[in-house]
Parts: structure tokens; C-alpha cells; sequence
């Protein structure tokens, strides 16, 4: 596993959110002597109402730090910035650049981080921009979700994804449908779904304790949920099975992060808001069955549940409905997880998880648990990177070839880009192009009897020549006028040029 590298992690999410990846990635580095700076989540849309509670809570944490930073653990650092919340404004993006690389720059000074690897979840442009400028020995993107369809908001972020895909050393995903897409992009990417701290769950397992107390007392069997309560549970196929199932009680473990009226007249679901990541064991060890209930949309199509392996690593039977990263995970793993499309067949598979597993097939959920740790695949993950770093040494030592190959890219950029300038001004200057372009603005018609026909000074006549603008027009209203189409002409003058506009007029 890396040892005592310093480390800038770019989050996509804060802190103190619900314990996930990000956490656990750069705890277990920390422990290991890396030096870690977790920059909290800057954001992938504009902020709304609901949003007020995190951001009085960011306030908060800034307020309580040391100019936004504070000490979370040994080795670990935490940066919650306070910058302008408009993530796709360029002026704002400029701005939000230069307050934070000036206190990442004075922090990595006090700190003695020296040259980090950079690893970010979050594929903003800004996020780019802060890897780009801390210059790092190597980059890392681990892509966990797919941005650009969680909202119409954050659609914008698909192109500076593309760039962070490109500009990257390594791309780690977290399903197949996101290792496809970043392939296209990067020719080193691995799949690397998240995993569970599986030496406590494990010891939550072992060790006998009373139930947590919003459990005790309420009917059996209990149906149980961990996560947020977000856009993506589907409340309507919950609220459909827990009344198939009135004798089970339907408990949902994690913060309200949206309106769940769908579910508000089912009196068998208790909905028990977030607990400390700590106890969140606890709470899985009374559970029956656990399950994934999550709509099937785009978003969800990438998206490899975190909790499937906290689930198994307590020797819980699982209900999910038809995820595709659930699909591979059984593919992968004979079947382990039972998988429902419709509110009908998820109450009855839970009605078919009920009977006590015998010793083997707990053993056996337990077993692809432990398969799927954190610490494996932080150690797998560390394996790459110190290959690539290693790679990256030798051909740095190399420094003629390098100077060489240098050169030989600055030379394709200035070609490039001379060519480009060249076919431009040929497209402009040499081609009929302009004029298709502006057709759209040549508007005309065919003169009608009118009071008076009216000349304007100033400008650029049809000729295209600004010294003959006005007497161009003067000939053409000459024109109309013996022909008959008005009785006056009326001559207005757009600027202080009055003396040449009067000779034009006498000479008439």
C-alpha cells in the first residue's frame, strides 16, 4: 500500500456526508502515513433551498478551522473553501481558482507538502483546474458516478470530464458502463467497485450488544435500508411492497434528502434519519432482510450500491431490484443477491429471504464480502500507482529523449495552430464564405408608393466603400423620387458632418 506520499484529495462530497469511498480511501491512506488534504465538495450545481442546511454547516466547519482548514485525524487534513456557488460562470470559476490555489499553495507551505498526487472524484472544470496547477508527480480520477445524468444542472459537466478522462494518469470507475465510457478517453483504466471495511463490520458480527434502542419493540421481521434517502430510492415500489408485507416492518436507515410523501401513509416503514457511520452496523446486525431499492434510470445504470458489501459482510440476505453493476456482482459472484423488477416480485423475494440461511450460506455471503474489502482494493489500487509512478521516474531519467519528444510536441502545437490561423483567414478573405453566412441578414423588398422617402447619413453603403455611403443612398432616393414613388425627400443626418451633407444638397 503507498507509504508516505502527501496526497490532495479533490471530494465529491463532504466530510462529515454519509460514510462512502472517499472517506475510507483516504482514512486507510492516512493510517498508512500518507499525508492526506481532503478538499470538501465545491460543487456540481448551482445551490438550492434545500441545500441551506449544508451550507450553514460548511459556514460552520469554516468558521471552528483555521481559515477553512482543520485537523480531522492523524495524517489528515480537511478543507472546507467558501467560494461562489455558481460552478459553470467563468468569471466565477476564475475567481473560485484563485482563492483556492492561494490557500492550498500558503497551507501546503505551512504543512511541508511537497509535490502531492492529486486524486479527485469531483470532474469539474475547477476541479480540473486545481489538479492542473498543483502540478502533481501523478493524477488519479476515480470516476464512482455518472455526473451528467444525475440532473439537468450537471449536464454541463460532461465535456470537463472528458478533459479530466484525458488529462489524467490513471482513471479508476466503479462499473462497467463507466469503464466503457472512460475508455474512449484513457488507455489506463480499472475497475474498481467500492468496497467495505470489512474488519469492523466483521467485529459488529462477533460481538453480542443490545439492539439500538428505535429498533427495539418493533415487529418482526425487519426490512432494512442504509443510505440516503434520495431521488433514486424508489418509494413507490417500497410503499407498494411493505403492503404486501403489513406483518414486516420497513426500517430506512440515512438522511431525508428529498420529499417522501409516497411513502407517508405506510405505517410499517419508520423512516430513522442518519446515524454516526460507527453505528450503522449495529443497526444492519438487526436487520432480516436488506435491500437496494433503487429506481432504474441512466444515473443508476452506472452505479455500484456501496452498501451491497456492508450487507453481506454482516451475513445478510439482499433484495435489489434490477441494477445492472447487481446483474454483474452475480454474474461475478453465482447469483448471491435475489433481484426483483416489479413491487410484486421484490415482496415476494423478501418473503423468500426470510427463513434463517443455514451456516453455509451465510459463510458463503460473508466470504464475497471479505473478497470485496477496501483493503484489498486500496492495495491493488496502490500497486498501480506505484507503477506509474515507477514508469514515470525511468522515463523522466531519460532526459534527452524527453527534451526530444518536448520539442517535437511544441512543434505539432505551433504548426497546428499556424494552420489553423491560415485556414481561417483563406475561409474569410478568400471564399464566399462570410457572404453565406450573412444572407440570413440581407432583408429587401420592393418600393411602394410612400409621403416621403427618407436618406440617413453615416455608415456603409451597398458599394462597401464608407466615403461614397452617403451619396449612394442620395442617388438611389434621386431614383425613387422621379419615378414617382414620393413626393419629398427627407435628408437625416446620423452625424455632426452637416457642411458635406448641405453641399449634397444644394448640388440636387
Amino acid at each position: 500500500m503507498l507509504e508516505g506520499h502527501d496526497i490532495v484529495c479533490i471530494s465529491s462530497i463532504d466530510w462529515d456526508f454519509i460514510w462512502q469511498g472517499h472517506q475510507q480511501i483516504m482514512a486507510t491512506l492516512a493510517e498508512r502515513g500518507n499525508g492526506v488534504l481532503f478538499i470538501e465538495n465545491t460543487g456540481v450545481r448551482r445551490p438550492r433551498l434545500a441545500d441551506l442546511g449544508r451550507l450553514r454547516h460548511r459556514l460552520s466547519n469554516w468558521l471552528k478551522s483555521t481559515k477553512g482548514f482543520r485537523k480531522e485525524r492523524e495524517n489528515l487534513y480537511v478543507f472546507s473553501p467558501m467560494i461562489l456557488p455558481f460552478p459553470y460562470s467563468r468569471l466565477a470559476r476564475l475567481v473560485n481558482r484563485l482563492i483556492l490555489m492561494r490557500a492550498i499553495r500558503r497551507w501546503m507551505r505551512a504543512t511541508g507538502f511537497s509535490r502531492p498526487l492529486v486524486w479527485t472524484f469531483l470532474p469539474t472544470a475547477l476541479a480540473l483546474d486545481l489538479l492542473l496547477e498543483l502540478d502533481p508527480e501523478l493524477s488519479v480520477y476515480y470516476c464512482i458516478d455518472d455526473f451528467a445524468s444525475s440532473s439537468v444542472q450537471a449536464r454541463k459537466i460532461r465535456e470537463a470530464e472528458e478533459r479530466t478522462f484525458r488529462a489524467v494518469d490513471l482513471v479508476f470507475v466503479t462499473s462497467e458502463k463507466l469503464r466503457a465510457r472512460a475508455a474512449g478517453f484513457n488507455e489506463r483504466v480499472h475497475l474498481f467497485p467500492f468496497g467495505v471495511d470489512y474488519a469492523k463490520f466483521e467485529t459488529a458480527r462477533k460481538t453480542d450488544g443490545p439492539e439500538p434502542h428505535d429498533l427495539s419493540g418493533l415487529p418482526r421481521p425487519i426490512i432494512g435500508y442504509v443510505g440516503g434517502i434520495h431521488q433514486w430510492v424508489d418509494q413507490r415500489l417500497l410503499a407498494e411492497a411493505a403492503r404486501r408485507l403489513p406483518e414486516a416492518s420497513f426500517v430506512l436507515v440515512g438522511p431525508v434528502q428529498t420529499d417522501v410523501t409516497a411513502m407517508a401513509d405506510c405505517s410499517n416503514v419508520r423512516l430513522l434519519g442518519g446515524r454516526a457511520h460507527r453505528d450503522v452496523p449495529r443497526y444492519m446486525k438487526a436487520f432480516d432482510v436488506a435491500i437496494i431499492p433503487y429506481r432504474l434510470s441512466d444515473y443508476t445504470a452506472h452505479v455500484y450500491p456501496t452498501k451491497l458489501n456492508e450487507y453481506l459482510a454482516m451475513g445478510l440476505p439482499v433484495v435489489a431490484t434490477d441494477l445492472a453493476e447487481i446483474r454483474r456482482f452475480n454474474a461475478d459472484h453465482g447469483s448471491i443477491v435475489a433481484i426483483a423488477s416489479d413491487s410484486q416480485g421484490f415482496a415476494d423475494s423478501i418473503r423468500a429471504a426470510l427463513p434463517k440461511a443455514s451456516p453455509e450460506e451465510t459463510a458463503r455471503r460473508i466470504d464475497v464480502a471479505r473478497e470485496n474489502s477496501w483493503d484489498s482494493r486500496i492495495a491493488r489500487m496502490s500497486d498501480l500507482i506505484e507503477a506509474r509512478l515507477a514508469a514515470r521516474r525511468q522515463s523522466e531519467g531519460n532526459w534527452e529523449e524527453t527534451l526530444r519528444a518536448l520539442y517535437r510536441r511544441t512543434r505539432r502545437r505551433v504548426i497546428g495552430a499556424v494552420a489553423t490561423v491560415g485556414a481561417v483567414y483563406l475561409l474569410l478573405f478568400y471564399t464566399p464564405l462570410a457572404w453565406f453566412a450573412a444572407a440570413p441578414l440581407d432583408a429587401s423588398a420592393p418600393p411602394v408608393p410612400a409621403d416621403a422617402i427618407v436618406v440617413l447619413g453615416s455608415g456603409v453603403g451597398e458599394s462597401g466603400r464608407g466615403d461614397q455611403s452617403y451619396e449612394e443612398r442620395v442617388q438611389r432616393a434621386v431614383d425613387l423620387y422621379r419615378a414617382g414613388r414620393a413626393p419629398r425627400i427627407v435628408f437625416s443626418s446620423g452625424w455632426g458632418w452637416t457642411f458635406m451633407e448641405a453641399e449634397v444638397m444644394r448640388a440636387l
